[in-house]
């Protein structure tokens, strides 16, 4: 190697060094930013955990005078309404009453409270009052609670005198119930879906059909439908199916592309075990 090219090997090297140190000092300097960074983030995190001296409570005792007038205010308004009881304040305020407006009824709501608090009373009340206004209401009754409504109930000394304390004047009363069954167990009537309104797509996933078959079904849910042929049970379905694969009903269904009896079989077969099942 000449001189010169030795020389340029040593600035070259020099050159390099020179790059190293400084990339070394930027990733030193960044090392030291991220522990600065890392001290700052437990400090916060520490002082975050740290307990806070809570406010001192407030008063739990009976309210003054004008938070009652505030709350009467509050509740005083025009039309027709659900009576859910009367302000507690120590004792029962039967000029302070608790009231639902019966336009707001179609909001959300919840009734919350340990056991034995009343929840089920609750919806009692706001059960007979809607029916009492005209109102139709669908509840879930699992354990039977609210049945009662269906009779009148039967007043005591203790009854009469909780009711006049809230301002109430109580009397016996019945309301139209109609019980109805999921599933027809129990006794009740039962709730079913009409076939029409299960539709074919979600038919065919609980036969079980394939996609040949599950296109056939659609098209017997098309024909039923141009023709205002009513799918309610099983029944019409099977009517309808064995029309379309009869010698008289072939022909309404040539322009598009017919039914195999193949395939209408398998369905019908599946059709019997969906029926001994329960459904529809």
């Amino acid at each position: 190697m000449t001189d010169d090219g030795v020389q340029k090997a040593r600035e070259a090297a020099a050159a390099a060094a020179e790059v190293a140190e400084k990339l070394q000092a930027e990733a030193q300097e960044a090392v030291r930013r991220a522990e600065e960074a890392a001290a700052r983030a437990r400090e916060a995190a520490d002082a975050a955990a740290a307990p806070v001296n809570a406010a001192p409570p407030s008063s739990t005792g009976p309210l003054d005078a004008a938070a009652i007038d505030a709350i009467r205010a509050g509740y005083a308004f025009e039309g027709p309404a659900l009576e859910m009881g009367a302000l507690v304040n120590g004792d029962p305020l039967a000029d302070v009453p608790v009231r639902i407006p019966l336009a707001m009824t179609n909001r959300h709501g919840l009734v919350a409270g340990a056991t034995g608090t009343g929840k089920t009373r609750t919806l009692q009340g706001l059960a007979e009052q809607l029916s009492a206004h005209g109102v139709a209401v669908f509840a879930a009754d699992i354990k039977g609670d609210l049945s009662g409504i269906a009779t009148p109930g039967e007043g005591n000394e203790k009854l009469l005198a909780r009711t006049a304390a809230i301002g109430q004047d109580w009397t016996p009363a019945s309301f139209p119930v109609e019980f109805f069954s999921l599933g027809g167990h129990g006794q009740g009537v039962p709730i079913r879906a009409t076939i029409a309104g299960f539709g074919p797509l979600l038919l065919a996933k609980a036969l079980g059909l394939n996609a040949t078959q599950e296109s056939s079904l659609g098209l017997v849910f098309h024909y039923a439908e141009k023709n205002g042929l009513a799918l309610l049970d099983l029944a019409d379905l099977r009517s309808v199916l064995q029309y379309l694969t009869s010698d008289d009903g072939k022909a309404e269904l040539d322009g598009l592309g017919g039914l195999s009896k193949a395939t209408v079989g398998v369905i019908l077969r599946e059709l019997i075990v969906f029926a001994e099942a329960g459904f529809f």
